[in-house]
């Protein structure tokens, strides 16, 4: 009999694959929506036919599957606070994942500033001012790729701000105070994943998203998802996760512009089956509450995992970065055995993201 303190095989098994459904599902959503980010709905309709777009389509170079840098600060995210947990299992120091998860954004920062890992002392060679871990994903060649890095990230990471994690939320953060851009939010899945409970996740992941972005909306979009994710890991539908997290964010000064996003979302899907007309009534997805709102919409509103991933993609708006949250929910729900599998072995980096997923499960069920 599994002592009681132990998750049993079947558990941790559920547990892995929603792990990695969480990052592959938002990945997929990535890739499928960046050849058309920036298009209107009918620029797509005239290029890919009345349905828009129907599965992966080259990108202007002619790649297909290619992620961006909603992927590429997903995985950096995990990388740090994979750290994090493993320092505090060994070494018995905890509270330092503000820290770590800092350090990782850096280390993306690394990757749009630098051609490749030959060019980084992050990546392992001596020297440079830069005092974190080396290593890890900033060797990774194929994450040196810029493909339209939000502002805010680029010129919050340019500041020197870690959290403090018992600092109240709810006034503006002290980076971009007046941003609330998707930024934060699209990277902030993996608070999610890691176990704890949806309260903490969504502290935990607002206050990262203060690193870029000070707009209580710009953050409390995150922590929302944060708690989301962490309800739908431990077996909620996607409506009792949504409602769960909206409890959640009633408890902080300020949340209103969230929440009425979210409740949007859930009566837009109370109405039937979604469509791209009935989507655009949530915003564009270029800010937070938005982009989050358009995720859990078409999460909701569409009979399949493929159809809520293309219907996640096929407006006008920030593409890439509203599919890469449906992807987040429905992984988190369904696991990675959920997710159309010839689009996964299309995407950039899969092995990789796969690998990532594994290494922070296992250290998780570990701690």
């Amino acid at each position: 009999m599994t002592e009681p303190w132990k998750p049993s095989w079947e558990a941790t098994a559920v547990y892995r694959a929603r792990v990695r459904g969480c990052l592959l599902g938002g990945a997929v959503g990535d890739a499928l929506g960046y050849p058309v980010e920036f298009d209107s709905l009918e620029r797509i309709r005239g290029v890919h036919g009345p349905r828009g777009v129907t599965g992966l389509v080259p990108d202007g170079d002619g790649a297909v599957g290619r992620i961006t840098d909603d992927t590429q600060m997903t995985l950096f995210t995990v990388e740090g606070l994979r750290q994090a947990h493993e320092r505090e299992r060994l070494r018995g120091i905890g509270g330092g994942w503000p820290r770590l998860v800092r350090w990782a954004y850096e280390r993306w920062l690394e990757t749009q500033r630098r051609q490749g890992p030959e060019d980084s002392e992050m990546a392992g060679l001596d020297g440079g001012s830069y005092e974190g871990p080396r290593g890890g994903l900033i060797t990774e060649r194929w994450l040196y790729a810029r493909r339209a890095p939000g502002n805010a990230c680029l010129s919050g990471l340019a500041q020197d701000f870690v959290p403090d994690p018992a600092a109240e939320l709810g006034p503006p953060g002290p980076v971009n105070s007046d941003s609330k851009g998707c930024g934060a939010v699209m990277r902030s899945a993996p608070f999610g994943l890691t176990r704890t409970d949806p309260a903490t996740a969504f502290g935990m992941a607002a206050r990262c998203a203060q690193t870029t972005h000070g707009h209580p909306t710009g953050y409390y979009a995150a922590g929302a998802l944060a708690a989301i994710v962490a309800y739908l890991v431990s077996g909620d539908s996607v409506e009792g996760a949504v409602l769960r997290a909206l409890r959640l964010l009633a408890r902080h000064a300020g949340h209103e512009e969230t929440s009425a996003a979210l409740e949007q979302a859930l009566d837009l899907a109370a109405q039937g089956t979604g469509t791209p007309e009935r989507l655009q009534r949530l915003g564009a997805g270029w800010v937070a509450e938005e982009a989050l709102a358009i995720g859990v919409y078409s999460a909701l509103a569409a009979p399949r995992v493929e159809d809520a991933l293309l219907l996640a993609v096929n407006h006008s708006g920030d593409s890439d970065s509203t599919g890469s949250l449906c992807g987040n929910i429905l992984g988190a729900r369904h696991g990675d055995h959920g997710l159309p599998h010839t689009w996964v072995e299309h995407v950039e980096g899969r092995a990789r993201i796969a690998a990532l997923a594994d290494d922070l499960a296992a250290e998780c069920v570990a701690g």
